[in-house]
């Protein structure tokens, strides 16, 4: 039976109209060329591109993943959302580079910086990583998030599942192709109000229905509110060997995140994400100018901060209220036999919160604001695979080709990734849980473009083919650890040889792996690039910082004030503020 009463649905459907408001005010306004569908004819404030950064980035992983964690987990996962400061490196080192490239992606980015070539390589590489994540994970937790809420659900012998993630796909891809960039950013600004206000309303009733925050401290091992336990060495087994022993693998953090993977790996996921990632990045970009690009960019980095309290704990007030048999329904669906918690089931943490804690009509925001957190996230991916395959592929073999063709064959392209993301949501179901799936495809791909743009702005002596053949190695052995690990997923009892070469590679922590594909990119960058020409340093001028006039300084200088380094200190001041707090 749904759990959504009139005046829910009466909230949710006025969540819908404004959407659909914004989208025909923005598509009467927008200028019909590339620059304006893609990029928003670059003239964006900085609370838009802040807020819309959040939203992109604050999507299925974290309402249904996050949640799920939280509950499984505790504050874990918190050392990947307080990445804040990611964004402040986004906004001071990155951005001046970007901005003055005026370029419409990161690959076209690479391109002059080292060679068409490192374009497409990592084209291919971002498109990949956006089926195989970002656009197959939005689909998969808009089918939880139905599931949950409207259980009865069916249509065409689909169930709730099915149907709820064909429809967060149709009603996205619709204004996302109606409206372009434009569309997406206004509608997540929208969206990213709604969704704090709505998962602030999560946390407060569920301490409510809890006893409030001592009650949770006292109920939930003290461990789930421990963030240095990661980074602490407890034990030599469990810290440092990098493959799993296959009679430890308990259901807690420990066993599944070793310290020393988290120390590396996280950072770099961080700033490959954050500081390099066409998705993110696209909003920059968006910006009148240097300054309102970096300003959005520290806005984005304070709303960063918000994820821990508003998805990771509700995951943990859901985890305490099926511990203390508050909400027997709780303890049926989360609590195994054993007495802990169902990774499975602790999908619908979140969305267990919305049906089973909220009152009638409170209920209906908190639902527009999932909702707007799977659209948003969706839409962002949407988009950015549009601009990727657009102007790195279609139009690269096109030149003559009119903006009308362009903004079109975007669209085209954008409805057939969808098909394959669909394709590939089996193999999400089949992992440990959704977040734990993103970090891991994520810790595959994202070292090597890390090592490409991190050590092609700091350091000018490396060139195209040092930048290439890292981007091709790195991705090499990131498509060949998720190889070995899909038949494990996917395949009901499937399981390597115990010992095997395959089974201690699909046993390795995904961090380790991830922190050798890192090491073997950059040697291969490094050592290629110095046994061959030096690039021509008057052709990279103003894209590192060896390169830099002393027009590109100045410019750069007069673009901040005092205000945005005082938020900057701010921004980092919370985080290990929370650090502090979160000491288990």
């Amino acid at each position: 039976m749904s759990v959504l009463q009139p005046l829910d649905w009466v909230v949710i459907l006025g969540y819908f109209v404004v959407i659909a408001g914004i989208c025909v005010w923005v598509a009467k306004r927008q200028k019909k060329t590339s620059d304006g569908y893609f990029l928003a004819g670059r003239e964006l404030g900085w609370f838009v591109i802040g807020a819309s950064i959040f939203a992109s980035n604050i999507g299925s992983e974290h309402l249904v993943g996050l949640a799920a964690s939280g509950a499984t987990d505790g504050v874990a996962m918190a050392h990947y959302e307080l990445h804040a400061w990611c964004l402040l490196i986004l906004a001071w080192v990155m951005v001046p580079f970007y901005m003055r490239s005026k370029v419409f992606t990161m690959p076209e980015f690479l391109e002059r910086r080292f060679s068409p070539a490192t374009r497409t390589v990592l084209s291919v590489i971002s498109l990949v990583a956006y089926v195989l994540t970002k656009i197959a994970v939005g689909i998969f937790a808009g089918g939880v998030v139905f599931s949950v809420l409207v259980p009865e659900l069916s249509l065409w012998g689909l169930d709730s599942f099915w149907v709820g993630s064909l429809v967060i796909v149709l009603v996205t891809g619709l204004y996302t192709i109606v409206g372009g960039m434009r569309a997406v950013a206004y509608t997540e600004a929208i969206q990213t109000i709604v969704l704090i206000i709505g998962s602030a309303l999560v946390t407060f009733f569920g301490l409510q229905a809890l006893g409030g925050w001592a009650e949770l401290r006292a109920i939930v091992p003290s461990d789930m509110f421990n963030l240095w336990k990661p980074l602490v060495p407890d034990g030599l087994q469990s810290t440092w060997a990098p493959v799993r022993d296959s009679q430890q693998m308990a259901w807690y953090f420990n066993d599944n995140y070793p310290w020393l993977g988290m120390l590396v790996c996280a950072p770099v996921i961080g700033l490959w994400y954050w500081c390099t990632d066409q998705y993110i990045v696209q909003r920059t970009l968006t910006a009148k100018n240097e300054t309102e690009a970096r300003r959005g960019s520290i806005a984005a980095a304070f709303f960063k901060l918000l994820p821990v309290f508003i998805f990771i704990i509700p995951g943990i007030i859901c985890y305490a209220l099926a511990l203390s048999g508050k909400i027997p329904y709780f303890q049926q669906t989360l609590i195994g036999a054993d007495g802990n918690i169902i990774r499975d089931s602790a999908q619908q943490a979140f969305p267990l919160m919305v049906s089973q804690v909220l009152p009638i009509g409170v209920r209906g925001i908190v639902v527009a604001g999932l909702l707007a957190a799977l659209m948003s996230s969706l839409a962002g991916a949407f988009n950015a695979s549009a601009t990727l395959f657009t102007i790195d592929f279609y139009g690269r073999l096109h030149r003559s080709v009119s903006q009308e063709r362009l903004v079109w064959v975007g669209r085209v392209a954008t409805g057939v990734m969808v098909l394959i993301a669909i394709l590939w949501i089996p193999v999400i179901k089949g992992g440990r849980g959704l977040y734990d799936y993103l970090q891991g495809v994520q810790s595959y791909l994202a070292p090597p473009i890390f090592v490409v743009f991190f050590l092609g702005v700091f350091y000018k002596r490396l060139n195209a083919k040092g930048c290439l053949w890292a981007l091709i190695t790195g991705f090499a052995l990131g498509m060949a650890r998720l190889a070995v690990d899909t038949p494990v997923k996917m395949i009901p009892g499937f399981q390597y040889p115990e010992g095997s070469l395959l089974w201690i590679i699909n046993n390795t922590f995904f961090q380790y792996y991830s922190i050798l594909i890192l090491m073997v990119s950059a040697l291969v960058m490094i050592v290629v690039s110095r046994m061959t020409a030096a690039p021509d340093y008057g052709k990279i001028s103003g894209l590192t910082y060896g390169t830099r006039t002393e027009k590109d300084k100045m410019v750069s200088r007069a673009s901040w004030a005092p205000i945005d380094v005082i938020l900057s200190v701010v921004v980092v001041l919370l985080i290990l503020a929370a650090y502090l707090y979160f000491v288990g």
